[in-house]
């Protein structure tokens, strides 16, 4: 399980629909477990729709979102629809909005009626290299799907890439440090 204080990923799979439930503070160290879970599903020949139960979550933190805004590229290139959201916390769907994920996702705001029995993805340990090329990868991302999201984040993505460029190690404090600092809370 991630640190506790991140919050939980769970999932569940039902002929071919994936229901990823996502609870509590959504931030950069748990994010190594959901990209990995994220390639796993894509990689799944039965896989043909996903859920993203956001009804729980609290705090969702820029990172996440990139890696929500994958599995919505995703979905559309290979099912070419929208996968679907539920969001019923009034700050988390406020993020969706200002990020514009109403363009790349169906967005319902009841809480589902009936829960799957979900278990934890599997851990993945969020070394300050794995969590550095998530942080990078997910802005990304979020830069290319809009123009707003592109004034906000490019910032952002060229400051992750300059050490990349001059061939040195990022500064691990930048992404892992203060997650608060990709907080839209």
């Amino acid at each position: 399980m991630a640190d506790s204080n991140t919050g939980k990923a769970l999932y569940a799979v039902h002929q071919g629909t994936y229901v990823l439930k996502l609870i509590g503070e959504i931030r950069v160290p748990i994010c190594a477990t959901l990209d990995s879970f994220i390639e796993g599903m894509f990689q799944d020949s039965q896989l043909n729709s996903v859920l993203i139960d956001l009804s729980k979550t609290q705090i969702i933190d820029s990172t996440a979102l990139g890696l929500l805004a994958k599995i919505a590229i995703q979905t559309r290139k290979r099912f070419h629809r929208k996968p679907l959201i539920i969001s019923t916390e009034p700050d988390v769907t406020r993020i969706l909005d200002t990020m514009g994920f109403e363009k790349v996702f169906n967005i319902v705001h009841e809480e589902p009626v009936k829960s799957p029995a979900m278990s934890e993805m599997p851990n993945v340990p969020c070394d300050e290299r794995n969590a550095f090329e998530k942080v990078l990868e997910a802005h990304r991302i979020l830069m290319d799907m809009n123009e707003r999201n592109h004034e906000t984040f490019k910032n952002v993505v060229a400051a992750l890439e300059k050490p990349l460029e001059e061939g040195v190690s990022p500064d691990p404090a930048f992404c892992c440090g203060d997650t608060k600092v990709h907080r839209f809370s």
